[in-house]
């Protein structure tokens, strides 16, 4: 890399310019800080407490105790929809979950780097389920308004981080739920479009993708209060549904009987 700069000197009356050498060392600081700062990785993807709510750590904590004692067989993964079966879901998580040593890790405003830190940080050491769903993005979304392509990064490297910790754990990505009543709102789409790339994380193997938003939306894909009257979080009837729609595939991973097969 050659740079000139020009400067200018006397000879009888008359001023040349003639180009001056400076070393490639006195601009290569400048080239390495340009060169960070576009390699720089999304926030998606990297890992970070979250102290805004200040129930977060006190629940963090309270999972990697639960963790310890073990006996999981089945993780739920996510924000406050995977939360929420602690509340609107509670019967449904009673009925399909309990009987199958489930475990919640559902975080209020959590976004994919929330999950990677809790990950990275106890919520799943010395456990061994047989499968981890998976339900993230709809906050990076709606609190940060993060790009499709970022947020499939965030599931991504949640992905490899539960292959890397619990290798035998079969893993059930879900299609980021609807959000926003009608579906052209900017918030439906970004997450729509967003699920187009997670679902080609689904490897048949370890890695599986199911999309059960169709199930949830009006024939004209508007979101009914009945189901998520703030557009966002479902009601009891929102998780019978998806109970419904993923216990064939949860049966099958769990090689365990769903309620309706279970013996009297």
């Amino acid at each position: 890399i050659r740079l000139h700069v020009f400067y200018a000197f006397e000879s009888d009356r008359t001023y040349e310019m003639k180009p001056a050498r400076r070393p490639i060392s006195v601009f290569l600081p400048f080239v390495m800080l340009a060169l960070a700062c576009a390699a720089q990785a999304s926030p998606a993807t990297t890992p970070a407490s979250s102290s805004k709510p200040p129930w977060w750590p006190a629940r963090h904590a309270q999972k990697v105790e639960e963790a310890k004692k073990g006996n999981v067989d089945m993780l739920f993964i996510g924000d406050s929809i995977m939360q929420g079966w602690e509340g609107p879901g509670a019967d449904v998580w009673a009925k399909y979950y309990a009987p199958r040593r489930a475990m919640n890790l559902g975080f209020n405003r959590d976004k994919t780097e929330n999950v990677l830190w809790r990950l990275e940080n106890g919520e799943i050491d010395g456990i061994s389920p047989k499968l981890a769903v998976l339900l993230i993005g709809t906050n990076n979304t709606g609190l940060r308004r993060d790009k499709p392509q970022d947020i499939a990064e965030g599931i991504k490297a949640i992905c490899d981080k539960l292959l890397v910790k619990l290798p035998k754990t079969k893993i059930l990505v879900m299609a980021i739920l609807p959000r926003s009543e009608k579906p052209t709102d900017w918030e439906r789409v970004n997450n729509d479009d967003a699920n187009k790339l997670i679902a080609k994380l689904a490897d048949g193997k370890s890695i599986f993708f199911m999309d059960i938003n169709s199930k949830l939306l009006a024939p004209d894909g508007v979101l009914a209060a009945d189901i998520m009257p703030d557009r966002l979080h479902p009601t009891p009837k929102g998780y019978q549904i998806w109970a419904e729609a993923i216990e064939p595939t949860v049966a099958r991973i769990m090689e365990s009987p769903g309620p309706a097969k279970a013996k009297p």
